[in-house]
């Protein structure tokens, strides 16, 4: 699988990261901001959440609040990553032993991929965790095969940083320990450079351990939380997704690269690294796309052992994968006819960031007439929403209880007059006097979280705001 060590094809690498930051650029204002994105912008700074680590939160907030327009600048990150997610794969097809026409082809085929436009379009977690896992596996791609063990230490201080975008690169170490243990070579569970990357780790996310034993450990709560309400869909739908991500005709490649990587015994551990998260996944049933973060490096295994077979018909493939990917992952179809077509079905990401404008005027049209507004708030169901009007109403006062947002803040002890939006109404009138005055309408005929939800005027408190909000408190 590797013989001399193939230069850096910078010369044909430079086209597929272009397209792939021209695209990824010209189209980041489309269809709006994204509910979390939303959510993230309303957060305040902090060391962490009940729902993640601090990252990606405090960058949204600090981007959304130097820029009144569109959400482009807030998604400059996801783009950079989407593009460093790209070069990092074509550098793992490098590593093992892939020369220019290897890298060239596994960047092109990177590009095409849903994962990589869909992550790479909207801000979240996931697409710095796109480069984080590809960089980890890169240093010890670079430790077994060169035979330099201090990249352990490498991949130990960008495990570290990665654990302040989310908790879960832990199951990657954890995969690269069970696979060391089970199918070598175990020498390594010895080596000093292992256990010092292992103590980087610990030593740079430490601040994170301390926050969540100072906070009861929420993020065990958010994981159950998220089962209960996801894994009977996660558990079925994870099989799907890994078909999917990259697109199904890349599939074949990543298949062939998890075969090519177990016949080399220096890294036959990263396949069952690939398992562990799988199965994480499968027991967990939290969301069904954390596979994703290390098909990369199966893909580029697959595109060095198939490099012979790859030509006109592949490149067709790549080409067809990737007109598919756009068309789903970006915001190709104008929204106005968008909700006609399978795409919002396809992509949640589509669907949840389609309608906020109209639905913020819908939201805050009640408050806005009532005839005393000293008393008064507005209480949404959703972080998204609650987001929606801090950002395009940010004179209204508005809460959450969902996640983060109820230990953020709650309404004034004083608040006498509620306008509830969303699912909880229903709860709602278990706590207040209430009545329906409006009905949430995208007026484009998507059908999303929001759509047709209840906007209910709700008064006379029956309990104490301390014990409402408790009521009112949901993790998911």
């Amino acid at each position: 699988m590797l013989g001399d060590l193939p230069a850096v094809a910078w010369r044909r690498l430079a086209l597929p990261l272009a397209v792939v930051l021209v695209v990824l650029s010209a189209l980041s204002n489309g269809y709006g901001f994204d509910r979390d994105e939303l959510y993230f912008a309303m957060l305040k700074p902090a060391w962490g959440y009940v729902d993640q680590p601090p990252l990606t939160p405090l960058l949204a907030h600090a981007l959304a609040s130097s820029y009144d327009g569109g959400p482009w600048l807030l998604r400059v990150p996801a783009t950079l990553c989407a593009v460093g997610c790209v070069l990092v794969t074509a550098l793992l097809a490098r590593e093992l032993g892939g020369g220019a026409r290897a890298q060239a082809w596994t960047a092109w085929g990177m590009a095409t991929t849903s994962a990589v436009l869909v992550f790479g379009h909207v801000f979240l977690t996931s697409a710095p965790d796109l480069v984080a896992w590809g960089l980890v596996l890169l240093c010890v791609l670079r430790a077994e095969l060169r035979d330099q063990p201090r990249w352990w230490l490498v991949a130990g201080v960008v495990a570290g940083l990665a654990t302040y975008n989310k908790l879960l690169v832990l199951v990657l170490l954890a995969g690269i320990a069970v696979g060391l243990a089970l199918v070598g070579p175990r020498r390594r569970l010895a080596s000093p450079y292992v256990w010092g990357g292992a103590a980087l780790t610990a030593l740079i996310g430490l601040p994170n351990v301390i926050y969540q034993l100072t906070h009861g450990v929420p993020q065990l709560r958010m994981g159950k939380a998220l089962a209960e309400n996801n894994a009977g869909e996660v558990r079925w739908f994870m099989w799907v997704f890994l078909l999917i991500a990259l697109g199904p005709p890349l599939a074949v490649i990543w298949a062939v690269g998890l075969r090519a990587l177990w016949r080399d015994e220096r890294v036959r551990f990263l396949v069952v690294v690939v398992a562990v998260v799988v199965l994480f996944t499968f027991v967990s049933g939290a969301q069904p796309h954390y596979p994703v973060f290390v098909l990369p490096l199966a893909f580029a295994a697959g595109i060095v052992a198939m490099e012979g077979r790859l030509g006109r018909v592949w490149g067709g493939l790549f080409a067809v994968n990737g007109a598919v990917s756009a068309v789903i992952g970006l915001p190709l179809v104008p929204v106005g006819s968008v909700g006609s077509t399978p795409v919002t079905g396809i992509n949640l990401l589509a669907q949840d960031s389609i309608g906020w404008p109209a639905y913020t005027d819908q939201m805050t049209a009640p408050y806005d007439a009532l005839p005393d507004r000293a008393h008064a708030v507005v209480v949404t169901s959703n972080y998204g929403e609650a987001g929606a009007i801090a950002r395009y109403r940010p004179d209204i006062p508005v809460y959450s209880g969902q996640n983060a947002l109820h230990d953020q803040a709650r309404p004034p002890d004083d608040t006498t007059t509620v306008v509830i939006v969303g699912g909880q109404y229903d709860l709602a009138r278990t706590l207040f006097s209430c009545r329906v005055v409006a009905r949430l309408d995208n007026g484009v005929g998507v059908d999303n979280e929001e759509q047709g939800e209840p906007v209910a005027v709700c008064t006379d408190p029956r309990s104490g705001w301390p014990v409402i909000w408790d009521r009112l408190h949901h993790l998911d």
